[in-house]
């Protein structure tokens, strides 16, 4: 419950501290005195938006903090535990300041929030029923969302939400298996011939390179094979250069040993010379047999190395990448070939998507046909203390088809009415006449509420443009609605006061050139004089506070 409102320095208000008990509070007062102020200031500190005009006039801020005792499993304390955040065991407190140029910060438990958890924790702990709602009970499109909050089975929207979710990527699979069919069979032709192509050549990587080598090497070979000759001419002269350097070490090899030991050094230096010289012989005729090609071998390189980079070209890649090339369009050539499998297990999935997301929109119809039902009869029990004894209310359902399912699933639901037996349904704008009206939406405000789990209620002037017995079914209604909640009400019905647990009374003053608001919470005595103000007017007559006496003895 709402345990404390405390502002400071809001619209007409500079300073004010409210103590709320359980039960039914009523917030009464005269026509402009300000009751609006209050609303505005608990939706201030729960996350409503922030208007500098809020602020009070000459004041650099102004701040409202909200009091809440709630148990400790309490969504809300669950929400500020998710946020790593102190939730005081049940005792919450939001805070809210706005400066005069339209800053604001918010705060829960001391602990500084964003403006988005501030809201998200003041729609979890309190409900407004303000004159505003009219318009979304009017609005068919809000029906349907009116239903579901009412019958509670968020389990069943949110399996067709995932549901749909699923037959959407399933959807978009299967389109997306058949557009790469499609686009295949296109470039099928090409495909084939370029796989051929590339199969025929089997090119490596790094062949580009060798070919073009060894085609530069076979067109200077003629040249380069008569300077061989020559160096091996003059290498051979004289018995060869091999043989001298051999004949020379054999001679010093045979040399008296008393200098042998100065020709050790020589002999070594020139054996490693005479087995250089041996090996870079051998290598010049290796070169030389090398370079003994055959005529046609020289077409058959340049004809490969020219189709390499003639193919290179066509695919506008390097001549190296067309081995990976020939992989990646036998790979496509490959799903191609697959095609039609691939886009059957496509459908396949589609189909049982489209399985799993008709059965959950089925669960979820019944669900609400169910929950249509309980609301009907709950508002149909409302009516007839409202003089609506005549009056019938329905919610229809109607199946949309397919092509307009969604993740809210595949209902459109609406609220009809007709006031008298014999004529037919219609929206309640169209419907019921504007006395009808307020009572027929009235009805539905109470109902809706039952299924409310905020811990907070709040009515503003809901009871507007009835009055007597009217009035006093109204009042019974909100007081009943406190076995689930604590309800506040701003409400201008005498009836409605009487049924309040605890009363405040909002009035208007003007100090010199300052105007203020003030709030104070009326005695039994108080209580009897504001009634009876709400009866007669402006002049309290003994009569009113008699009939003032005779509602609160009614309502204990």
């Amino acid at each position: 419950m709402l345990t404390g409102l405390s502002i400071r320095d809001i619209v007409l208000i500079d300073k004010l501290d409210l103590d709320l008990a359980g039960g039914l509070t009523v917030l009464t007062g005269e026509t402009g005195a300000g009751k609006s102020i209050l609303l505005d200031s608990l939706g201030l500190a729960t996350g409503a938006r922030a208007d500098r005009a809020l602020v009070r006039q000459g004041q650099p801020q102004g701040s409202v903090s909200a009091e809440f005792n709630v148990s400790s499993d309490h969504p809300a304390c669950a929400l500020l535990a998710k946020q790593g955040m102190d939730h005081g065991d049940g005792f919450v407190i939001l805070r809210r300041q706005i400066t005069a140029d339209g800053r604001s910060r918010a705060w829960a438990n001391d602990q500084a929030i964003s403006q988005g958890l501030l809201s998200d924790l003041g729609a979890l702990l309190v409900e407004v029923h303000g004159q505003h709602d009219d318009r979304v009970l009017l609005d068919a499109g809000a029906h349907r969302d009116l239903l579901d909050a009412f019958g509670g089975y968020d389990d069943k929207i949110d399996a067709v939400k995932t549901a749909w979710q699923a037959h959407a990527q399933a959807k978009k699979a299967l389109a997306a298996a058949e557009a790469d069919l499609e686009a295949a069979r296109k470039d099928e032709d090409f495909l084939r011939h370029a796989v051929e192509e590339l199969t025929s050549l089997s090119p490596e990587p790094g062949e580009e390179s060798e070919l073009a080598d060894r085609r530069a090497l076979m067109m200077q070979g003629e040249k380069l094979a008569e300077d061989l000759n020559s160096y091996q001419d003059e290498l051979a002269a004289d018995g060869g250069v091999d043989a001298i350097v051999r004949g020379v070490l054999r001679r010093m090899e045979r040399a008296d040993a008393s200098v042998a030991g100065l020709l050790t050094p020589v002999i070594e230096a020139l054996d490693r010379a005479a087995i250089e010289l041996g090996e870079g012989l051998a290598a010049l005729d290796a070169l030389q047999r090398d370079l003994e090609f055959d005529p046609n071998e020289l077409e058959r390189v340049e004809e490969r190395l020219f189709e390499m980079r003639r193919l290179a070209r066509k695919h506008n890649c390097q001549p190296d990448d067309l081995a990976v090339l020939g992989a990646q369009l036998e790979a496509r050539l490959a799903a191609l070939d697959a095609g039609d499998a691939a886009v059957e297990d496509a459908r396949q999935a589609e189909l049982a998507a489209m399985k799993a997301l008709k059965s959950a929109i089925a669960n979820l119809s019944a669900a609400r046909t169910a929950a249509a039902m309980e609301l009907d009869r709950l508002v149909m029990d409302e009516l007839p203390p409202l003089k609506l004894e005549k009056a019938q209310f329905r919610t229809d359902i109607e199946a949309l088809p397919e092509g307009e399912w969604g993740p809210h699933g595949g209902d459109r639901v609406s609220f009809e009415v007709k006031t008298n037996p014999g004529t037919p349904f219609g929206p309640l704008i169209k419907i019921a006449s504007g006395g009808e009206l307020a009572r027929f939406i009235l009805a539905l405000k109470v109902v809706l509420a039952r299924g409310s789990s905020t811990p907070v209620m709040v009515f503003d002037e809901v009871d507007r443009g009835i009055g007597g017995a009217t009035a006093s079914a109204v009042g019974e209604r909100l007081k009943r609605l406190t076995e689930g909640a604590q309800v506040l009400v701003v409400t201008h019905s005498p009836q409605v006061a009487a049924r309040g647990d605890q009363q405040f009374q909002i009035s208007k003053r003007d100090e010199g050139a300052t105007t203020r608001t003030t709030v104070v919470e009326l005695s039994r005595d108080e209580r009897r004089e504001e009634i009876a103000r709400m009866l007669a007017g402006e002049v309290i007559t003994d009569e009113a506070r008699a009939a003032a006496d005779r509602l609160l003895d009614m309502n204990g």
